[in-house]
């Protein structure tokens, strides 16, 4: 984190709703040209958060209507003994991760592999570069068995969801670094929404942080900085207490609830980590319509002013701030999703004039 300062800079969150990954580039660079992130298109059914990260998990059925883990198959057993051969070929025997199972593919991931290219003829280096995963809580409860049994309940099935992803995110830090700026992963977790709910009732606190830390040391024995997004109000400690450098959070709806934890928030600043606030609403069309970054960055200020009451330096939380859409923009009509980006731009660029 020494070397990472937020400084109000803008990120973007995610998707986008179009189908070029090359255009989608040109957005990027366009509106966050500080932090690129490589871009998911949901268009792409082989790009919706199920699907992106779940290949090289054994028993996978991935086609266009679904997506599950069948572990009644006769060849199943054989085949998670080959993944932990494989897994521990790369975290103990030091083999190379590229061309096996842990790495994303131009078929499933193409947007990350449009931001390498553009990088090699980059006229000059930013800040950042921004990678992104589908978080463990989310994957294992959002993919199913063959009985429709979520795969959090399957302790074999957890486990290797959990390495999967860890490694797919150390690899894209691994690629996203060459270059010598931070490389940041955030790991989207939408589904810890549900944590408290009749929905989750069987897993508990331990069993969150235990998932979330593998990815974040994965994350961080790499070099990278973890991020953890949460798009609704969720149990804010689960992140505040972790070992992630950056919570991203939908500050246009959310705040309120998140500025409960005063405790953990204020140790969460203290240590120089940092919030990146989804100031930019993207839920509903009508918000899109009706703001503007001026009536944003009012908005920013008292959220800030919230805080400067506890204690925190107006310049400590700009410094550790990023400003952010508050959730991906691939189910907006492009022209609310350029709003958005517009937007966000714009508010960045207010508050760093006026630092």
């Amino acid at each position: 984190m020494t070397r990472f300062k937020g400084n109000a800079l803008a990120l973007l969150i995610g998707s986008l709703p179009i189908s070029d990954h090359h255009q989608a580039n040109d957005i990027v660079f366009k509106y966050t040209p500080d932090i690129p992130l490589w871009v998911q298109l949901p268009v792409h059914p082989e790009e919706s958060m199920m699907a992106q990260f779940s290949p090289g998990i054994p028993g996978l059925v991935l086609s266009q209507d679904r997506v599950l883990v069948d572990s009644s198959g006769s060849t199943f057993e054989d085949d998670l003994l080959k993944f932990y051969e494989d897994y521990l070929a790369i975290t103990e025997g030091g083999s190379p991760l590229d061309g096996t199972r842990f790495v994303l593919t131009p078929e499933t991931a193409t947007g990350f592999f449009t931001l390498l290219d553009c990088m090699k003829s980059a006229p000059q280096l930013p800040a950042a570069l921004n990678g992104q995963i589908t978080g463990p809580v989310t994957l294992a409860t959002g993919l199913t068995d063959q009985n429709k049994r979520a795969l959090f309940y399957d302790d074999r099935l957890i486990d290797v969801v959990v390495k999967i992803l860890a490694i797919k995110a150390r690899w894209q830090v691994e690629k996203l670094s060459q270059w010598g700026i931070p490389a940041i992963i955030f790991i989207d977790e939408p589904g810890l929404a549900g944590f408290g709910t009749s929905t989750f009732i069987s897993i508990s606190r331990e069993d969150i942080a235990r998932v979330l830390s593998e990815v974040i040391d994965a994350i961080h024995q790499a070099g990278g900085l973890a991020g953890v997004h949460v798009c609704a109000n969720t149990d804010w400690s689960l992140i505040l207490d972790s070992s992630a450098d950056i919570l991203s959070f939908d500050a246009y709806g959310y705040f309120d609830r998140l500025a409960l934890y005063e405790s953990s928030l204020r140790t969460f600043l203290e240590q120089g980590r940092i919030l990146a606030w989804g100031i930019v609403p993207t839920s509903d069309s009508r918000d899109i319509e009706n703001e503007t970054a001026s009536s944003l960055v009012a908005k920013w200020k008292s959220q800030a002013s919230q805080l400067e009451s506890q204690g925190i330096e107006h310049a400590k939380i700009l410094a550790q701030s990023l400003i952010t859409p508050s959730c991906g923009t691939g189910s907006l009509n492009l022209d609310h999703a350029i709003k958005v980006l517009e937007m966000t731009r714009e508010v960045s660029q207010t508050l760093r004039s006026q630092a």
